[in-house]
């Protein structure tokens, strides 16, 4: 058992237990009640329920088991790795891969690819379904991903990413000349999930609904003019980890990402797009067992590419 302690200061009063443990630790939400059901997860050293409304100074004990045998059908899928040691492994996403099984989905993700490629020498942490998986990118989201072969590695890395040490860059195309004054446009709206909506996010304005504080630091790279319309290619860092929180965010200042219908992108009549164009360009952090700076980059996605040659066409 590996043992975590949290105290929980005002910008955390309210949220449930579960949803902390879930979000901060990258931990499954089945997972986590079976945690809780099972007292490793403890509130003010008592039992309680996994709905519990955390409040100030509340001190939350959480006991992180061991790595668990995993199930999953391990499967021989090509991966690009960029860097692999005894604890970890950096992997550069294509387009189109889940990052991990979810109800329905079974096979063809990352999680069955690094079974077969790592015979299961992965972390515990987040259960059967997740091993190893420390942060994830959605499906359509190419680039740098990590990965944790063991609990030291995966508990050094979800703290670097809960407390923002590990720094994490995006790449995107949008629609719309962005205009920033200074050096960054600092987005720091919460975000929760879409009232009318339930498949979707959205940034919540009043307390009514349920919503986490997110922040994203938004750069411009280039403005471009293709077929009189304009769009923009920025590069975006991620301060918290909230669900689609850069896609969000972008359609709230309304620059949404080209390909992104579902955060108010429109069908383009002149280039092909057939997914948001999103990319984890870089990641840094520090190494969990020594502490060396690390850094990654990698090259945006061929489709990324073509549209973006298109785009300085003119």
């Amino acid at each position: 058992m590996q043992n975590q302690e949290i105290k929980i200061n005002e910008d955390k009063v309210g949220l449930r237990l579960d949803v902390l443990v879930h979000d901060d630790f990258q931990i499954s939400r089945s997972h986590v009640k079976d945690l809780i059901e099972n007292e490793d997860i403890l509130v003010n050293n008592k039992k309680v329920k996994a709905s519990y409304k955390l409040k100030i100074n509340d001190n939350i004990s959480i006991k992180i088991p061991d790595s668990t045998e995993i199930d999953i059908i391990p499967e021989d899928i090509k991966l690009d790795i960029l860097y692999e040691d005894e604890d970890l492994i950096v992997v550069n996403k294509p387009v189109g891969m889940i990052t991990h099984p979810a109800p329905g989905v079974t096979n063809g993700t990352l999680v069955n690819a690094l079974l077969f490629h790592f015979d299961g020498k992965l972390s515990g942490i987040n259960g059967k379904l997740r091993p190893g998986i420390v942060h994830r990118l959605d499906k359509d989201t190419s680039g740098l991903i990590l990965v944790a072969k063991n609990n030291l590695a995966h508990e050094s890395l979800a703290k670097q990413i809960q407390e923002k040490s590990c720094k994490r860059i995006y790449q995107c195309l949008v629609h719309g000349k962005v205009k920033i004054q200074g050096s960054c446009l600092e987005i720091n709206k919460s975000i929760g999930r879409d009232p009318k909506q339930r498949n979707k996010m959205s940034v919540i304005s009043d307390t009514k609904h349920k919503s986490r504080t997110a922040l994203t630091i938004v750069k411009l790279i280039e403005n471009l003019r293709f077929k009189e319309n304009e769009y923009s290619f920025l590069e975006c860092e991620l301060k918290t980890g909230r669900t689609h929180q850069i896609r969000v965010h972008l359609s709230h200042i309304r620059h949404p990402i080209l390909g992104d219908l579902t955060y108010g992108a429109k069908k383009s009549n002149h280039i092909k797009i057939e997914r948001p164009l999103l990319h984890a360009k870089r990641i840094s952090f520090d190494h969990p067992r020594d502490n060396r700076k690390m850094f990654f980059e990698t090259e945006l996605a061929n489709d990324f590419q073509k549209v973006l040659t298109i785009l300085r066409s003119t």
